[in-house]
């Protein structure tokens, strides 16, 4: 099946299943709720799907999904969390932030499988990890953890470097969270960072004419769905376009030309959301599943960016890549 005939597929499936529903009265329904859009998911929906698979749950067979897309609005993402609750779906699979928040507000019975790159304790999403507790589990990727990291990975491609700059979605409620975290690395570094807001797409222009003024020496984009997705579009290209070392989230934002990446795998993360849903289905409470780790983590690096870039990149850091792209 060709790319946009899934993605029309996709789409179409959040009318399709009432009517499914209707022909099978007992076929079960899991509401997506998610922060992107459906044009750079669908891989990520194949492996939600793969997890439900492993036990035995086919969409169109025995479940239906209906997909919720924010499409980087989050201001929508509340309503259609009710419209979720409305229709009494058996599940919610709130995969990526904010969903999982908004997911938590809209219901405190309906079971909620979530995909959460916060501290889901800290956050106050569940009691503990062993025991979540509530209607809530899922798969934790704590990307905070990771920052001093990718600070590390482009300090070794600029040893120079003074000055570090960070792009974060200042609606995203784990902005204040992670940029705590990121100046901590960057203080642990020796490193002056400096703090730039992007929350549309309209802010991309601005910040990158403000990334030229401060002229830092690399570029980390944060963790979030409206960033991840722009960043296999606009910020590869405004990256590159000011020749500006930028390392990203996810593999799929080097393949799309970006330098590096260093993260959690999402694909890995979004099967295992799926593992669990399908436990949920099967009968399991949330309160009783512990929350996953998200644990493959991933270092991506483009050759030809590198040698767009005028960069020499250290042998031993192309040695531990997990993957080059050339």
């Amino acid at each position: 099946m060709r790319r946009r005939e899934f993605i029309t597929v996709l789409g179409g499936a959040a009318a399709w299943p009432l009517a499914a529903d209707a022909q099978q009265p007992t076929m079960p329904v899991i509401g997506g709720l998610n922060g992107r859009s459906i044009d750079d998911a669908a891989y990520l929906v194949a492996a939600f799907r793969q997890g439900l698979n492993e036990a035995g749950y086919v969409e169109g067979q025995n479940v239906a999904i209906e997909y919720r897309w924010a499409d980087g609005h989050y201001d929508r993402m509340p309503a259609m969390a009710a419209d979720l609750v409305r229709r009494q779906v058996a599940l919610i699979a709130a995969l990526g932030d904010p969903s999982p928040f908004v997911a938590k507000a809209a219901t405190a019975t309906i079971p909620i499988v979530f995909l959460s790159g916060s501290d889901p304790v800290r956050r106050g999403m569940v009691v503990s990890l062993n025991r979540p507790g509530g209607n809530m589990t899922g798969v934790s990727v704590v990307t905070g953890v990771l920052v001093g990291k990718r600070m590390q990975l482009l300090r070794e491609v600029v040893p120079t470097a003074a000055v570090f700059a960070m792009l974060v979605n200042p609606n995203n409620p784990n902005a204040e969270t992670d940029t705590k975290d990121v100046k901590e690395a960057a203080q642990t570094l020796g490193l002056q960072l400096r703090i730039l807001n992007a929350g549309n797409d309209r802010d991309f222009d601005a910040v990158f004419a403000t990334l030229v003024q401060l002229r830092p020496s690399a570029l980390i984009v944060g963790s979030d769905p409206f960033l991840n997705s722009r960043s296999e579009q606009q910020l590869v290209a405004l990256a590159a376009r000011h020749a500006v070392p930028a390392i990203y989230n996810y593999r799929e934002s080097v393949k799309a030309g970006g330098l590096m990446s260093y993260g959690t795998s999402l694909v890995d993360g979004w099967r295992l959301a799926g593992v669990y849903a399908s436990k949920i289905l099967g009968g399991a409470k949330p309160a009783d599943l512990p929350i996953q780790n998200a644990v493959k983590v991933e270092l991506v690096i483009n050759l030809n960016t590198v040698k767009t870039l005028g960069l020499t990149f250290p042998l031993p850091l192309l040695g531990r890549a997990d993957e080059v792209i050339e």
